[in-house]
């Protein structure tokens, strides 16, 4: 039976349902939305949900995936740090034992046969210590540094005798989410002092400037590395503004001074590079300036704030770095290059020829292809070269082949500038103060002494036994009757016997002292005659005190019943046993700072993850009740549109 509804106010059908499907239709949406909140337990799961919030979603999202990779990062340089404390602990106990070994053997208690077995016990002891030394934990090497080592991961292998080093001289590092990155193995130089048999170059080689030298390998003519930005040129009272903010080169400083010269008079001269930095030239009748712009510091420190006034003036020095790339041409020093370097590593001596180098690089290349765990490297200053030996227990020695290139290039182990304080592996010389420690007598019966009081390097030795020589009456040098210098194949001092007679050329310690000794010419020729020479041993060879070394000489000093060596190698020890003490301590803080990140990371997850929930996660109670609440909506939305949209011919008639 048709019924009448209420009256409302006059509408069109049409509008009447349209009305009412859009609001069954936003209902549904947003029923279809709540029940999306339910489901993931999220308000807001796409960008169009609230894009206000997303950009503060997005970041937290982005910062805690972060978080979960420094975890990550930091859980595994614990571990890696762990695993290297107790690797130390056990070199320890290995050092530790051996001293007590040397200790034992020390005095009239000990004979040959008990040293000898226990040189047997101590090389066991160094095959466990490069076996700890090449402990790997998930593939890291524990003391490899940078470098991994071979394909076994080995960075430490018996070599020449000794122990060659292969691994990387910086340690690996991780991003923990610090303000730095964590280093999370130790490099082999600061765990074992692999690094200490450096030979450090004495020579400034100088290498004058170019014009593809980068303006970062330049020292600047103030000594603080340049500082671009603008500066003025000024040619005959005209004045044009560089910006030098953007160079690189030495050669660009030319470039656009010279364009801006050209600009005003193609004939007033020019600025170009000369020795170790610029030349300005002001032609006849033309007056150039160079100058800052403003408070500026950048032709102060290219060496170039000057004035030419029909002349040429030079700027200050900019005192250019030696980098593998300088080509040897450069080298402001006079350097023989053709001789070579006579390297004696371990007994095995050969010749470094770098006659057919061009480079710094190309001498590096050199070196490596010897094989002798050498490494050519320029010096932490840039003023020259420097040679790392990477081999424990082995002596080093670097002379010369005949020419002058070992002390040209400042790396004579044996040259006029080494200390005598390095001699006899840093033992040094015996003398005694206030004394005469030695006298040289010639054949002709001609004497003289050397005191050793205020003498530091070998040049000043050469210098006191040539002025002793010419006290004595005697003609010094190689045409007179006496000469001492250094030996030209090789190391060591030389001393020249010219004259005639009867007795032998010696060289003879006085009263206590050692000095002849350690200095390596307490020697003589056989008997009288003519002419004769004393070739000193090289007493100045040089070693990597790390305790491999300290194990292989107490090792081969057992083994030779050698009393003096067992007490210095058990001194060694000590020392070793220290270095062990304070490695641990680096490793144990860096443990620590690992772990304490750990706990701060865990914090801010905590935090983070809050106020990402603040933003996105439902509130379930309230979505719930939303969710009822739209359901009658729509239920009430039907009743409404059934009631409202009859089809009687009455409904329709109104």
């Amino acid at each position: 039976m048709s019924s009448i509804g209420p009256i409302f106010t006059r509408t069109t059908n049409l509008m009447s349902s349209d009305n009412l499907l859009a609001a069954i239709q936003r209902t549904s949406e947003e029923i279809s939305r709540v029940q999306q909140e339910i489901a993931t337990g999220r308000t807001v799961d796409r960008p169009s949900d609230d894009p206000a919030k997303l950009a503060a979603i997005l970041a937290l999202r982005e910062t805690l995936e972060a978080r979960d990779q420094y975890d990550r990062n930091l859980q595994h340089a614990t571990g890696v740090l762990n695993a290297a404390d107790g690797a130390l602990a056990d070199v320890s106990d290995i050092l530790i034992e051996a001293r007590s070994i040397a200790l034992s053997q020390i005095g009239i208690g000990s004979g040959e046969a008990t040293r000898e077995s226990e040189a047997s016990v101590i090389d066991a002891q160094l095959a466990s210590l490069i076996e700890i030394a090449n402990r790997l934990m998930s593939g890291v090497g524990l003391f490899t540094g940078s470098h991994q080592g071979d394909d076994e991961g080995r960075s430490f292998v018996s070599f020449l005798g000794g122990v060659l080093y292969t691994g990387g001289l910086l340690d690996l590092q991780t991003d923990g989410g610090l303000d730095e990155a964590l280093s999370f193995n130790i490099n082999g130089n600061d765990a074992f002092n692999i690094q200490s048999g450096r030979i450090e170059g004495q020579i400034d080689l100088d290498p004058f400037a170019t014009q593809n030298a980068n303006l970062t390998d330049v020292e600047d003519a103030q000594g603080r590395g340049v500082r671009l930005g603008t500066i003025v040129v000024t040619v005959d009272g005209n004045a044009a503004s560089i910006d030098l903010s953007d160079a690189q080169t030495l050669g660009d400083v030319v470039t656009r001074v010279n364009d801006a010269i050209q600009t005003v008079d193609p004939a007033a001269g020019s600025l170009s590079i000369v020795g170790g930095g610029y030349e300005l030239t002001a032609n006849l009748g033309h007056i150039i300036t160079i100058g800052e712009s403003g408070n500026g510091e950048t032709a102060g420190d290219l060496g170039i704030d000057i004035t030419a006034s029909s002349t040429i003036v030079a700027g200050a020095d900019l005192n250019p770095q030696l980098t593998e790339l300088t080509d040897l041409t450069q080298l402001g020093a006079s350097v023989d290059l053709i001789s070579g370097l006579k390297i004696t590593q371990a007994g095995l001596t050969k010749v470094a020829d770098f006659s057919g180098a061009q480079t710094v690089q190309d001498m590096m290349n050199v070196i490596d292809q010897l094989n002798m765990g050498l490494k050519l490297v320029v010096s932490e200053d840039g003023s020259g070269l420097d040679i790392v030996n990477l081999v424990s227990g082995a002596d080093l020695s670097i002379g010369e082949n005949g020419g002058s290139t070992a002390e040209d290039l400042g790396l004579r182990t044996f040259g006029t500038y080494t200390k005598l304080s390095v001699f006899n592996s840093g033992d040094g010389v015996s003398s005694i103060a206030g004394d005469n420690d030695f006298e040289i007598r010639l054949h002709d019966g001609s004497s003289f002494q050397i005191n050793l009081d205020g003498i530091t390097t070998v040049g000043e030795l050469i210098t006191e036994i040539g002025n002793q020589a010419t006290a004595a009456g005697l003609v010094v040098g190689s045409g007179g009757d006496f000469n001492v210098g250094l030996a030209t194949d090789g190391n060591g001092l030389l001393l020249e016997d010219f004259t005639v007679g009867a007795n032998a050329f010696e060289v003879e310690s006085l009263g206590e002292s050692l000095a002849a000794a350690d200095l390596g010419i307490n020697k003589q020729t056989s008997g009288g005659g003519s002419g004769g020479a004393i070739s000193g041993d090289d007493v100045a060879q040089r070693r990597v005190d790390s305790i491999f070394t300290f194990l292989i000489e107490l090792r081969d000093s057992l083994a030779g019943n050698d009393s003096p060596g067992i007490s210095v190698a058990e001194g060694n020890l000590v020392e070793g046993i220290d270095l062990l003490s304070r490695t641990r301590a680096e490793v144990g803080l860096r443990a620590q700072r690992a772990e304490q990140e750990q706990e701060r990371s865990s914090d801010m997850r905590l935090s983070e993850q809050s106020v990402l929930s603040g933003l996105q996660d439902a509130d379930l109670t309230e979505v719930i009740t939303r969710f009822t609440q739209l359901q009658t909506q729509l239920q009430a939305s039907l009743q409404v549109g059934a009631q409202n949209l009859q089809l009687s011919l009455l409904n329709f008639l109104r």
